[in-house]
């Protein structure tokens, strides 16, 4: 089965490769800002399908579902909360879609579909006005549908509060059999990395880790640069694999468009540099695309090599 294949692989020292970004190749085709991505799965199917094809065409080993934002917290922002389920299956489909077209009769296992669970963009009690109870049951309810749909891996990513990320977590364990990744999103305050609620590298391994995630790492954030200090500072903390996908650096805003300045040549040796650091799986996030997603596959092929 592609689930134990996925943790195998992983084990046996192989570096999988991800995808890059859904959001900002969708404005790159006409998405208006702080729309709804996700609706996208079933009213613009063949974008969708498009950009999954040509992550699969640039190497990646790995794509994620266009369902970050398809928990019903966020959805319900949209009033789009009762097509969840809905959502969550097209953008499997789509996916499977796009891999069969790319790599026809892949055996089972070559490749991945990571469902991808961002954060409720809630606060949770004392703080805020959302019940761990509800926090908890939405991730399930995410989890529940991803798992309908067929993915092979559950992707809970873009993390800043610790208690969330547990909870997305053990929803994911408790509610199915399938590998789980879990990443934070950390920035730079001095020497040390943490996220914006202040949660430290070293207590999102351990509480990650005892949470059941399977695959640790971190994602978004403010460039590749910045993301070399985070892997190093987790490799050493622990020997699960990790995920890295940075950010293609931070955007700079030019007509109310965003631009992102760390091009494929730019990311280069800064990809590179992950790869020797020990990351397990790599791609990239806001502002990356398929060109720096061939840059990176060309880097792991030579290092494989080696």
């Amino acid at each position: 089965m592609a689930t134990s294949v996925f943790l195998q692989r992983l084990g046996s020292g192989e570096i999988l490769v991800c995808d890059g970004a859904m959001g900002t190749e969708l404005q790159k085709r006409g998405m208006p800002g702080g729309g709804c991505s996700e609706t996208y799965n079933s009213t613009h199917p063949e974008t969708i399908r498009e950009i999954y094809t040509e992550y699969f065409k640039a190497g990646s080993d790995m794509i994620e579902t266009n369902t970050f934002g398809c928990n019903a917290y966020r959805l319900r922002q949209h009033s789009m909360e009762s097509r969840l389920e809905e959502y969550c299956a097209q953008a499997t489909v789509l996916a499977r879609e796009a891999l069969a077209a790319v790599h026809p009769g892949a055996a089972q296992g070559a490749y991945f579909i990571s469902g991808s669970i961002g954060p409720t963009g809630e606060m949770l009690e004392p703080l805020g006005e959302a019940a761990e109870a509800d926090v908890y049951q939405a991730f399930a309810r995410q989890v529940d549908a991803l798992v309908a749909s067929g993915v092979d891996v559950l992707q809970v990513e873009t993390m800043m509060a610790i208690d969330e990320a547990l909870l997305a977590v053990r929803a994911a364990k408790q509610h199915s059999t399938l590998p789980v990744i879990a990443t934070m999103t950390f920035e730079q305050n001095g020497t040390e990395f943490n996220t914006m609620w202040g949660v430290t590298i070293e207590e999102a391994v351990t509480r990650l880790s005892e949470a059941g995630a399977d695959v640790l790492g971190a994602n978004c954030g403010n460039g590749f640069d910045e993301m070399i200090g985070i892997i190093g500072a987790m490799r050493a903390l622990t020997k699960k694999p990790i995920l890295a996908k940075a950010n293609a650096g931070l955007p700079e805003v030019v007509d109310g468009v965003a631009h992102y300045r760390q091009t494929p040549e730019v990311i280069k040796e800064k990809a590179a540099r992950l790869i020797a650091l020990g990351v397990n799986i790599i791609g990239g996030c806001c502002g990356t695309g398929p060109e720096h997603i061939a840059t990176i596959r060309r880097l792991v092929n030579q290092a494989s090599k080696k």
